[in-house]
């Protein structure tokens, strides 16, 4: 499949498919993807949707997760992914890049970037992880105002309110929060950095609405299964910053290796191959759309050197 080829695209917009899904029963598993090859790799895991992190943007281009992103650097990663999976892709929009005009203008520029649904936070600039501590929030009127004005910009983006009341305010007023933010239009709710079971199964009771779980590593909730999460009462779940972390750890590693053996001999088992990748990214299958390009033969294996 390439995005070359019309019959190869969906029909259905983004949104109408991302809504198909979670209309299925169960509950949705949606990995976070920060680039077009991780994409294409979870779908070819067989999952129907993938998350696109605001962190894991950040941190690939090497800036911390503070608001910095403008919603073009947000878009070049929209139409990346969308590009190379076709999936349906739910944005981390953060606070939604302002007040109410500037969510409009989030709304239509993810929409036509690609965008299934999108995600907008009740914090205030400069915002911060939603495991961190001492965030600051906005009025809960003032988000339902940018809740209410990214419902009026849309055409069929699902749209995801996450409140990170619950670590300074408690549980009642997130929830609180929640109810206010589905009245002003929010599809669904993401309570974020709940630390136990008791609280995700007590928003579920209180919300009738779909419900998000974030299953971040390294943060206030503990490790829990999609099967967990189901139990409570969620509809998705999402890993967003884990193929982000996994490929930073095998980064660091490779360059260690090059600086300490002169080389990456002692890596390679644990590399992709070149025919792996084409066929990945569907090298070949570019390649048979322009008659004028030889079939390239991939090389098998290495030539083997002396290692000290």
């Amino acid at each position: 499949m390439t995005y070359l080829v019309a019959a190869d695209l969906p029909s259905i917009p983004a949104g109408t498919r991302f809504r198909d899904l979670l209309k299925r029963p169960g509950i949705l598993p949606i990995p976070g993807a920060y680039c077009g090859l991780a994409a294409i790799q979870a779908r070819r895991a067989k999952f129907e949707a993938i998350y696109l992190s605001g962190a894991a943007m950040s941190a690939s281009m090497g800036l911390p997760d503070l608001g910095i992103l403008t919603i073009d650097d947000v878009c070049f990663f929209i139409r990346q992914v969308v590009r190379a999976a076709q999936l349906p892709v739910l944005v981390d929009g953060d606070t939604g890049f302002g007040e109410a005009l500037n969510v409009m203008n989030m709304v239509r520029a993810f929409e036509d970037a690609g965008a299934a649904a999108v995600q907008i936070e009740d914090q205030v600039l400069p915002k911060k992880c939603g495991h961190l501590n001492d965030k600051k929030l906005i009025a809960p009127k003032d988000m339902a105002a940018k809740i209410a004005a990214a419902a009026k910009a849309r055409r069929h983006l699902y749209i995801v309110a996450r409140t990170d009341a619950a670590a300074d305010e408690g549980i009642d007023a997130a929830i609180h929060r929640a109810r206010l933010y589905i009245e002003a239009g929010a599809d669904a709710i993401f309570p974020e950095a709940l630390t136990d079971r008791d609280a995700f199964e007590q928003f579920a009771k209180a919300i009738p609405v779909p419900l998000l779980a974030n299953m971040t590593e390294f943060g206030r909730t503990p490790f829990m299964t999609a099967q967990d999460f189901e139990t409570f009462g969620y509809k998705m779940v999402i890993w967003p910053v884990s193929a982000l972390r996994m490929a930073a750890k095998a980064h660091a590693d490779l360059y260690e290796s090059i600086r300490n053996d002169g080389g990456t001999h002692r890596l390679v088992e644990r590399m992709q191959t070149r025919a792996e990748l084409y066929a990945t990214i569907g090298y070949h299958d570019y390649e048979a759309l322009d008659s004028s390009i030889i079939t390239s033969v991939t090389p098998e294996g290495m030539p083997q050197g002396k290692t000290r």
